[in-house]
């Protein structure tokens, strides 16, 4: 541990997981004593997109936005952080430990992954995959970085690729569209190259006990506030001074606030950091109910882009958020939340799938016309969920399209109708009314959720730590990190960690980034599940 003993402060701006983890690395690794790290949240609470919550649409329902699938080998900054955080109900227990122990006793082994219209399940470990496909894959992660540019996947691969199981699955597993980033696309093939040989039961899959939020939101947050870290909620950070010095380097000396109280002007002392989260997957997120439809908002009515906007304009290497907001239409999709208030569909899913809660994974229907996808995840997926409720989360890729028993767009769609849709998909029409009246649907509308897969080019994301910078740096899914993947909790936190052991001259080693390419079972695994 570095020990600081310097009156530095650390400002961070955002707490999500990134600015969260950030604080923790400056505490634990670099020896800032907690009083002298501050976080500024905009929202009353912490956790970003990483959401568990009560739902807004329904009296004793739950919602989360999304789910997020953790991994062993590719995460080893999100378990260094958790392995030092007490777990939320055992404070003998770290939260790694405890997703250890969680994973031995709930294994992941999808035996539903793909289902087409007539409700069979389809055998996914055939990829069917042509010699062409293969050539194209191959060739796609041969291909330098710096030679894909802003080009599309589907510049790199014929049609018929996009019917193969593989990419079914790879799409619906990590939410790739084919007009988004093949560089993105690229860096995925290299990261989970050993995830290919299991990409059909996702067995590769890590999963916490709760949802996120209350597994590993709440344990760091406590953990924090422990340490004396100063978390202000409702403060807003508009604007930044930026000082260039030419060869003396680049300095933040003042942050612009909004808060309850006014505009406020915060001073940068000369030994003071500041860190800022940029961008946000989950920024103008409405929500929708049984009877309601979520709002789309295409004008950036939340401020999650505003600043990351503003610090752009003041140097041509701070990023190009247009590059990531600016076509919505490309980028939105729309989950939802199911609470069951008795276990008929639940039951029937188990009897149906061969998986209990927790062992299975993304299930697809690939010839729906919204494309769903829907996961079960261990019971209870809220710690204080009642013993006769439980939840399933589920959504769409194709939201414009005509669902298949409601005709009409899913964006259009109430709560009831998607439960319509998703009953129908399932074939389950005996049980229909049972469930439609024991089951309360809150749906989740986001204009960003896969923004961080556009097309982009060098220079579209702002380094964690630019170039001559003296005192600031850059976290989340929207800075940039040489061959690391974004829409991972692991980016977020390896951005944090980053961040605090340069700026602050930790002497401890940063993990490597896993590369399946350059490790020889996962890549000869890997070549013998894609020939066959």
């Amino acid at each position: 541990m570095a020990a600081d003993s310097s009156g530095r402060h650390l400002w961070i701006v955002g707490g999500g997981i990134a600015g969260m983890a950030a604080a923790a690395f400056a505490v634990r690794d670099a020896g800032l004593p907690g009083e002298r790290v501050h976080i500024l949240e905009e929202l009353p609470l912490t956790g970003g997109a990483m959401d568990g919550a009560a739902s807004p649409a329904a009296a004793e329902a739950f919602v989360t936005r999304g789910g997020r699938m953790l991994e062993e080998r590719a995460y080893q900054c999100t378990w260094d952080l958790f392995s030092t955080i007490p777990s939320l109900e055992d404070p003998d227990l770290s939260v790694r430990e405890e997703i250890v122990e969680f994973n031995q006793r709930v294994r992941t082994n999808a035996k539903a992954r793909l289902i087409d219209s007539d409700h069979t399940i389809l055998p996914a470990v055939d990829y069917g995959f042509t010699a062409r496909d293969r050539f194209d894959l191959t060739k796609l992660i041969a291909t330098p970085e710096s030679l894909l540019g802003s080009r599309r996947i589907d510049e790199y691969f014929t049609e018929h690729f996009f019917r193969t199981n593989f990419w079914r699955m790879w799409r619906t597993t990590f939410a790739f569209q084919r007009w988004h980033s093949a560089a993105e696309m690229r860096r995925y093939c290299l990261r989970f190259l050993h995830v290919f040989e299991k990409l059909y039961t996702l067995a590769d899959v890590r999963r916490t006990v709760y949802n996120q939020y209350d597994s590993m939101i709440v344990p760091l947050q406590r953990w924090l506030v422990k340490a004396g870290v100063d978390i202000r909620f409702g403060t807003r950070v508009t604007d930044v001074d930026l000082v260039d010095r030419g060869p003396a380097g680049r300095r933040i000396t003042g942050l612009h606030l909004q808060t309850d109280a006014g505009d406020e002007h915060l001073k940068i002392g000369l030994d003071d950091l500041a860190l800022m989260t940029i961008g946000s997957i989950t920024a103008d997120a409405r929500y929708g109910g049984n009877d309601t439809v979520p709002e789309l908002v295409r004008d950036r009515v939340d401020h999650a882009w505003s600043l990351w906007e503003t610090i752009a304009r003041k140097a041509p290497d701070l990023g190009r958020p247009t590059a990531f907001c600016g076509n919505i239409d490309e980028h939105k999709w729309e989950s939802f939340t199911l609470t069951m208030r008795n276990n008929t569909l639940l039951e029937r899913i188990i009897k149906y799938t061969g998986n209990t809660p927790g062992t299975g994974a993304l299930m697809t229907w690939v010839d729906s016309g919204w494309h769903l996808s829907v996961v079960v995840p261990h019971q209870p997926h809220f710690p204080n969920m009642p013993q006769n409720i439980s939840t399933l989360w589920g959504y769409g890729f194709e939201i414009d399209n005509d669902g298949d028993h409601v005709r009409k767009p899913m964006s259009q769609a109430t709560g009831k109708e998607i439960l319509t849709e998703l009953i129908g998909q399932l074939g389950f029409e005996d049980i229909r009314e049972e469930v439609m009246a024991t089951t309360d649907v809150t749906t989740a509308m986001m204009p960003y959720a896969s923004a961080l897969f556009a097309c982009r080019k060098a220079g579209d994301r702002p380094l964690v730590v630019p170039e001559r910078s003296v005192n600031f740096g850059f976290l989340g899914q929207f800075s940039e990190m040489p061959r690391d993947i974004v829409f991972t909790v692991e980016y977020s936190i390896h951005s944090a960690m980053h961040a605090i052991y340069t700026l602050l001259d930790v002497p401890r080693r940063i993990p490597p980034i896993y590369n399946g390419t350059l490790d020889p079972k996962a890549a000869v695994a890997a070549t013998r599940r894609v020939l066959r």
